[in-house]
């Protein structure tokens, strides 16, 4: 994955768009992503009409994970990275300060190791099931860690996506009897497993995502991919404001 530029390709915004204020918006970059996902994400949020003032946190970054950081933000975007074990042990500290930022109002947004991270084994917990490995799955239609464009239905719409060993997303059975919202599922892989959510924690939202909107042509190319027709941007502003609407 290539590194983005956080200037590159910004549509141009209406007049409305440009009175909007700034919301700060915090996007993990350390050793629990990968080269090139932290700045994807950014690229996504910076572009998109919420006209986010886009920061990265991260323990070599000038802003840390904590409460201070997290509290001057409407939202934190966790984004891709390698192995879940490995990513947790340099996460496992901050799982309190993350899970008190959305339960108080904050947004999490989580892009494949987010979305994996979003669940419970192991994870931050924030949301009513767990997150699990989409590739492992018998009537998968993907085998493999390899990069692969895969059909979702987004709300009805079949959509091609860029997808690298993205987790699928369960609901515990009953959780509506002991966790007061109501998942939206916002879209499903081929065989109806949830590749993407929204739903409310306390106060606050979080919304995951297996598969990769923020993925630009390098990422198709760099993997020997031919990119689809109209890439999935308009997807990520979805999911963005699916995270922030009430």
């Amino acid at each position: 994955m290539k590194w983005v530029s956080l200037a590159r390709n910004k549509p141009r915004r209406n007049a409305m768009q440009r009175k909007r204020p700034h919301p700060r918006a915090l996007v993990y970059r350390g050793p629990a992503s990968s080269p090139g996902c932290s700045e994807a994400v950014a690229e996504l949020l910076s572009s998109s009409s919420w006209n986010f003032d886009v920061h990265f946190v991260g323990p070599d970054e000038r802003l840390q994970i904590d409460d201070s950081t997290l509290y001057s933000a409407a939202l934190y975007a966790q984004p891709g990275g390698g192995d879940l074990d490995g990513a947790f042990t340099h996460l496992r500290r901050h799982v309190p300060a993350i899970q008190q930022y959305v339960r108080s109002g904050g947004r999490y947004l989580g892009f494949c190791l987010g979305g994996y991270l979003a669940g419970r084994s192991p994870g931050f917990e924030l949301f009513p099931g767990d997150a699990d490995q989409y590739v492992a799955l018998q009537n998968s239609e993907v085998q493999d860690t390899k990069g692969a464009v895969l059909e979702v239905d987004w709300r009805g719409k079949v959509e091609e996506m860029y997808f690298q060993d993205g987790p699928y997303f369960s609901l515990d059975r009953h959780y509506r009897d002991y966790y007061d919202a109501e998942a939206e599922i916002l879209a499903r892989y081929q065989n109806g497993q949830i590749a993407a959510l929204k739903i409310d924690y306390g106060a606050g939202r979080v919304a995951v995502v297996g598969p990769h909107p923020e993925a630009d042509e390098s990422w198709y190319r760099d993997d020997g991919l031919r990119p689809p027709d109209r890439l999935a941007t308009d997807l990520g502003f979805s999911l963005i404001n699916a995270v922030m609407i009430r």
